[in-house]
């Protein structure tokens, strides 16, 4: 249930007011009997053969990766609340992550010569989810000196062999994708205003990752704490020579060799970033941490209605204000491992009131000419992506989270201490 009111400038706000206990119409409220109704095997074995059955390949080249599978597994049964629609989520993401790594690997093996593709020095986006760094990475992108990675690209980076385009030049993986986005813009419609995700949309290298199983991405679909304690003692400089392999996989594929990258979680994982990419030019996004826990919440909460037998939101809350904090905490350990001369800080309000600016010193920081192609290209993508031109989802975390602004405020004061340009969003 939501209510939607016009502004001044005639731009819609709409208030999610149902987040804790959901009130469903009669088709939302099929599609949540069936999602309680479905029976999922998530057992790792079965996942693997399904995998290798729908690609045809058999080997993996890191045997170690099916241990990460097993405690992927392993922590999502600990989730009691899932129904089963979010079980099949769950299994649907890990034979699609396990399959293309199976084609990934393939692909290594029949052309050892992408090992020798020559990364150039790229550009990182890092910061908290919900802060701005999928705006900035697509504003990024449109400098076509930039190699960047549209969607429908991070669901299936490898192409099936003989699976060429059709007749009218379009790639299969981005039809596929296009079919998936309608279905979500159906099913979730909201979820579009928050984060929405056409196969055009440049995403995040998280997802590449991924096919190593090693990142968060998982928590944002289940309740997995164990999940989130076993990743923290994995060698992640070993997951991160998987990425820049993957990615001389995809400049293989397709140039230019100079990447636009962003992953929110590389905050905690600053060492091994700058260890696989010691000469990346690393753009900080800064936003009120209790502005993100609003925005996230509200889209997690969102989600959880079909995937989740309940919201659950205070356990949800919990979870997430510790989670950014834990992110916070890890990338302020570790910022002096990013040389000064190479990062440069993105206030979210300075970055929204003139985002062309903010790009072009970020493209100036990395060695670049802002030429008027580039200028050019900066313009027109904001002058098609106004901010909030469908609607803007508004939040609530007293009524709809029982979290009081005032005390979150005390509690990442560490963070708003340490860079006092930070605007607080959020009424306390």
């Amino acid at each position: 249930m939501t209510e939607h009111r016009t502004t001044a400038n005639h731009r819609t706000d709409i208030r999610i007011d149902d987040l804790r206990a959901p009130r469903r119409d009669a088709a939302e409220q099929q599609l949540y009997d069936a999602a309680l109704s479905m029976q999922v095997d998530l057992d790792p074995d079965v996942l693997a053969a399904a995998a290798r059955r729908r690609t045809g390949l058999e080997e993996f080249d890191d045997p170690t990766l099916l241990d990460r599978l097993r405690a992927q597994v392993d922590a999502v049964e600990s989730d009691a609340g899932l129904s089963g629609m979010g079980r099949f989520l769950v299994r649907q993401r890990l034979v699609g992550l396990l399959a293309a790594r199976l084609r990934l690997d393939d692909f290594v093996r029949r052309f050892p010569e992408v090992l020798e593709v020559e990364l150039e020095a790229p550009v990182v986006v890092v910061g908290l989810p919900r802060s701005g760094t999928t705006h900035l990475v697509n504003l990024l992108a449109t400098d076509e000196r930039f190699r960047s990675m549209p969607w429908w690209e991070v669901q299936q980076p490898v192409p099936v062999w003989g699976d060429g385009p059709g007749a009218d030049g379009v790639d299969p993986r981005y039809v596929r994708a296009l079919r998936e986005w309608e279905v979500t813009k159906e099913v979730s419609p909201l979820t579009s205003l928050m984060h929405d995700r056409p196969p055009w949309s440049i995403e995040e290298e998280c997802e590449l990752l991924d096919l190593d199983l090693c990142t968060y991405v998982l928590e944002w679909s289940a309740r997995v704490p164990a999940w989130r304690d076993h990743a923290e003692g994995l060698d992640q400089h070993a997951h991160y020579r998987f990425l820049r392999r993957a990615l001389q996989v995809l400049s293989f594929l397709r140039g230019p060799n100079r990447w636009v990258l962003k992953c929110p979680q590389h905050l905690e994982r600053l060492g091994p970033l700058m260890a696989a990419f010691p000469d990346a030019t690393v753009a900080f996004t800064l936003r009120d941490p209790v502005a993100v826990l609003a925005s996230a919440l509200t889209m997690l909460a969102y989600g959880d209605r079909n995937r989740r037998l309940e919201i659950e939101a205070d356990d949800l809350a919990d979870y997430w204000v510790d989670r950014i904090e834990r992110l916070l905490r890890a990338g302020a350990r570790d910022l002096h491992l990013v040389p000064d001369d190479r990062r440069i800080d993105v206030e979210f309000g300075e970055f929204m009131a003139d985002d062309v600016a903010m790009a072009e010193r970020i493209v100036t920081m990395a060695g670049l000419e802002v030429t008027d192609g580039c200028r050019a290209g900066l313009q027109r993508y904001v002058a098609e992506h106004p901010r909030g031109r469908d609607g803007r989802v508004v939040y609530d975390l007293r009524a709809d989270f029982g979290l009081e602004p005032a005390e979150l405020y005390e509690r990442f004061a560490f963070h708003l201490d340490a860079h006092p340009t930070i605007r607080r969003e959020v009424d306390r």
